[in-house]
């Protein structure tokens, strides 16, 4: 009975969390967009590698793609920690086995995350699911997907240590 309390506890908090993060992204896409970009463009636009690989919309929207990125790293660095110490209740705290907690975690985001794309692509294109409902229905496979692989695989010690 403790293990079924002790694993609704912790996918109710991964989902708070990962709604959390889904806000914290949108809201640095969008000061991305409306703050930092038009502000580093109007700046340092001029300077040839800055424009390139940040100011151009040509061919692609530049300014967009690397918001996307750092949106994208910090909450999965934040959602990290926030899941290691706060879900799942790691102590450890060693670099070694923290840097291979986050590699583990990483690569599991890399995998759900083509999961998601995966599942939006079919209910859209195929199902004709609108936008809406198959971005809600893919993100939560996907973060449930992802909850037991973490749960499993990546902060595993204290299930190890009951077992």
């Amino acid at each position: 009975m403790i293990e079924n309390n002790d694993i609704k506890r912790q996918m109710i908090l991964y989902f708070i969390f990962a709604a959390l993060m889904i806000l914290l992204n949108y809201l640095i896409q969008k000061s991305n967009q409306l703050y930092f970009a038009p502000l580093i463009c109007e700046n340092y636009g001029d300077i040839d590698f800055i424009h390139l690989l940040y100011c151009s919309t040509s061919q692609f929207n530049m300014p967009e793609l690397i918001g996307s990125i750092v949106a994208v790293g910090i909450t999965y660095i934040i959602k990290f920690f926030l899941d290691k110490f706060i879900v799942f209740k790691q102590k450890e705290k060693k670099l070694k086995e923290t840097s291979i907690e986050f590699i583990k975690y990483f690569g599991f985001a890399i995998l759900t995350t083509i999961e998601n794309i995966g599942i939006q692509f079919l209910l859209t294109n195929f199902i004709n699911t609108p936008l809406e409902i198959s971005f809600i229905v893919a993100l939560s496979i996907g973060y449930l997907t992802k909850f037991f692989l973490d749960r499993k695989y990546v902060f595993n010690k204290h299930l190890n240590d009951e077992e």
